[in-house]
């Protein structure tokens, strides 16, 4: 569990939109308690046809965006379980890749589902990509010519915003801070080697 943050503070927050075709990302300063925004934008990887090296460019993305602004924290937007398997596994490893990227650095992070997100954002939990990126420029007080076509940037963003809401509260989603504190709170998502061992006949 993260631990509430103080008001008086000054960090940054990274928000990660995982996606395997567009990577979503935002960033925030959070200043006297006050978010502001300090940059969001999207990697397009529609055009690269390798998926492992659509990973290799996710991983070198989240790193250089760590190096740039140096974020005290990471918030992402957790895989939507869908009924297609081979999207949810390439979404799982971008999402995945991304965190590596984070973990790297030391930076802890933490998982948001997406009704999460959009509840902390717009109170409906089945709020439309526009509606979530209205919210955040009212929000943010952003200027609507700042404001980004591509949704998946400013999905990006409110896991940001909604980690800034999430750490003014006692408790919070996951957090991760390292490889083994990750496998500790989903020892589901990792085979037991015993599980999957044939028994001898006797």
């Amino acid at each position: 569990m993260a631990t509430p943050i103080p008001h008086s503070q000054e960090r940054i927050i990274l928000g990660i939109d995982p996606g395997t075709n567009i990577m979503g990302y935002g960033l925030l300063r959070i200043k006297d308690n006050k978010p502001e925004l300090i940059t969001m934008g999207v990697l397009q990887l529609g055009k690269m046809g390798d998926h492992y090296k659509k990973l290799r460019r996710i991983f070198e993305r989240v790193l250089g965006l760590i190096e740039q602004y140096h974020p005290d924290e990471m918030a992402i937007e957790a895989p939507f379980f869908g009924k297609n398997v081979q999207s949810m596994l390439k979404l799982g490893r971008a999402q995945g890749i991304a965190m590596a990227a984070a973990l790297y650095r030391d930076i802890p992070i933490t998982e948001y589902a997406p009704l999460k997100i959009k509840m902390a954002i717009t109170g409906n939990g089945s709020a439309a990509k526009e509606q979530v990126a209205d919210m955040l420029r009212r929000i943010l007080h952003i200027p609507e010519e700042n404001m980004l076509p591509q949704l998946d940037a400013t999905d990006g963003l409110a896991a940001a915003l909604c980690h800034f809401y999430q750490t003014n509260r006692p408790q919070v989603e996951k957090a991760y801070t390292s490889w083994k504190d990750f496998i500790n709170q989903h020892p589901s998502r990792v085979a037991s080697q015993t599980s999957t061992r044939k028994k001898r006949p006797e």
